[in-house]
């Protein structure tokens, strides 16, 4: 009997430093507070920061200035939209969010989960200027953040999860199911784009080139001439009405 009690306690013990390492492997903390961003050693020596602390929303704003909204919210080192009450085709006190800073050449990392049946996105290289540009679509370029499975716009090509939105399909789909993370990223360098999931590149190309614009000009952006043109801009997150999940938002300039 005492060395069944042995052998479990080894046994205990083990799970507890592999659960330990994979939360290190993960980019979570440890501790009292598991679910908060942490970032290694070796990622913040390689240049790594953290756009989203887990517990505020500092850095962030909502699309034209105004504070984030309320729906926006937060639980378990992960910011939500929360959808209780719509106001046309977003939320009551949601709207597009976008960082403070500005980016330019970057690699961004970051999980996200979307409810059954919904819809969000990822923007970047957003201008900020609501006198001209009502929405940070119509000057950011976006990942596709999207329930492929329920959602209506997954029967359009170039409309589906990790695509580069109206533009790109992705060369492979790695999606995870609604209700379950995935990690992506978002990396550009001098033009040269290159979209991930689950560490999948399932979009590259080259952005500001003479094929970009071709891409543009039969796209539904060609109604904005100024889409897709800027080199410089913020990242956003998308209110599309549906609930949708990010976590672990890190960003190194390149």
């Amino acid at each position: 009997m005492k060395s069944l009690v042995s052998f479990t306690l080894i046994l205990c013990l083990l799970a507890c430093k592999q659960k330990a390492g994979s939360d290190k492997d993960s980019g979570q903390a440890t501790g009292n507070e598991s679910s908060l961003p942490l970032l290694s050693e070796e990622q913040v020596k390689d240049g790594w920061i953290l756009l989203f602390d887990g517990k505020t929303f500092n850095g962030w704003h909502k699309y034209g200035g105004e504070p984030v909204g309320s729906a926006w919210k937060i639980a378990e080192g992960a910011l939500y939209l929360d959808t209780a009450e719509k106001e046309d085709w977003q939320i009551k006190g949601g709207g597009d969010i976008v960082t403070n800073e500005e980016f330019e050449n970057f690699h961004l990392k970051l999980e996200w989960k979307i409810a059954p049946g919904g819809n969000s996105g990822i923007f970047f290289y957003v201008h900020e200027d609501t006198a001209k540009y009502k929405w940070p679509w119509m000057t950011g370029p976006e990942m596709q953040v999207l329930d492929n499975a329920a959602h209506p716009d997954a029967k359009s090509q170039k409309h589906r999860a990790g695509d580069l939105y109206d533009l790109i399909s992705c060369t492979k789909e790695t999606v995870k199911p609604a209700g379950e993370w995935n990690l992506a990223e978002i990396k550009c360098i001098n033009g040269k784009l290159d979209f991930y999931l689950k560490g999948e590149n399932v979009v590259s190309t080259t952005l500001w080139d003479e094929n970009w614009k071709k891409m543009l000009a039969s796209s539904k952006f060609k109604e904005w001439p100024d889409f897709g043109t800027y080199k410089k801009g913020k990242i956003g997150l998308q209110d599309h009405g549906n609930m949708v999940w990010y976590r672990n938002i890190m960003i190194k300039k390149l």
